[in-house]
């Protein structure tokens, strides 16, 4: 064996062993998706509980909003809405990704706080479907596997808001930007309204859900909105207060 293959043999391992290391310090960030085990267990425990007292959700204005089971649809793209959301940034902006699941996370968490301190419930999906199709089926089902407790604020609205806000607040999609942010705000509605149409939320739920976002906005995005601004305003202020020079 030559000796370049020998020095050749005898890198392979460091070099295996610096990428891997390269590998972890790029992705360190994913430590924060173990939040997820938290939540889950979290939110298991809120909804098993028993023997206790729940308050009612139901206002006036839900009893205008009509069932409408069409809306399953935009309901159930919320799951892939937020996966694919996290993991954009999460390969593509570290900032992002960590700016998302902090405002993502923190209303999560409060969520679960609320839950916890005030149990509450909604008494609004039907008794009988009014139809039958396999929109209604899949509400049927959808009513068999999630129980109508631990609803204010929803999640499912904050979510979608923390995600719209996540894009639009980024620079990762270049001169996709307008078309992604247009189709995250549409999806993002349309999700906010099935969860009324579809009688898993009140509109109290979903107000609750948008000043919870609201504040979580205030404090991860605005701080370093402030900074931005005044970034970008100090070169202008320094060029109007250069003093002319004599031609």
């Amino acid at each position: 064996m030559s000796s370049n293959q020998l020095s050749a043999a005898s890198a392979t391992p460091a070099t295996k062993k610096q990428k891997l290391v390269q590998f972890i310090r790029k992705y360190s960030h994913a430590v924060v998706l173990l939040y997820g085990i938290v939540y889950l267990q979290w939110f298991t425990w809120v909804e098993s509980r028993s023997n206790i007292a729940f308050h009612v959700i139901h206002t006036t204005l839900d009893e205008h909003i009509p069932f409408v089971e069409a809306f399953i649809i935009p309901y159930m793209l919320w799951f892939g809405y937020i996966a694919i959301t996290l993991a954009w940034f999460f390969f593509k902006s570290r900032q992002d990704f960590l700016r998302c699941c902090a405002f993502m996370f923190t209303g999560m968490t409060v969520c679960l706080i609320i839950y916890t301190i005030w149990p509450n419930m909604q008494d609004l999906r039907p008794k009988v479907m009014p139809r039958d199709n396999i929109f209604t089926a899949v509400v049927a089902w959808l009513y068999s596997i999630d129980t109508p407790t631990n609803v204010s604020p929803s999640i499912h609205v904050f979510n979608s808001i923390s995600a719209y806000i996540a894009i639009a607040r980024s620079e990762t999609f270049g001169k996709y930007y307008r078309p992604v942010r247009a189709a995250s705000l549409i999806l993002t509605i349309l999700i906010s309204l099935s969860t009324m149409f579809l009688k898993q939320h009140s509109i109290f739920d979903v107000f609750c859900a948008i000043i919870l976002s609201a504040i979580m906005y205030a404090l991860v995005y605005v701080p370093e909105f402030g900074q931005a601004v005044t970034a970008k305003d100090a070169p202008a202020k320094t060029a109007k207060a250069r003093p002319r020079t004599a031609r």
